[in-house]
């Protein structure tokens, strides 16, 4: 697993990001489900 290829460190990189974005979209869907319960009151 030591590759040092830039195709390797590219990989990497990309799987940081879309991991990221998916946290960072879970936590507006969480957001957006409870202003939509707030509303619902």
């Amino acid at each position: 697993m030591g590759d040092k290829s830039p195709k390797a460190n590219q990989k990497k990189s990309s799987q940081k990001q879309s991991k990221a974005s998916s946290a960072e979209a879970s936590k507006k869907a969480a957001v957006a489900a409870k202003s939509a319960a707030a509303k619902k009151k």
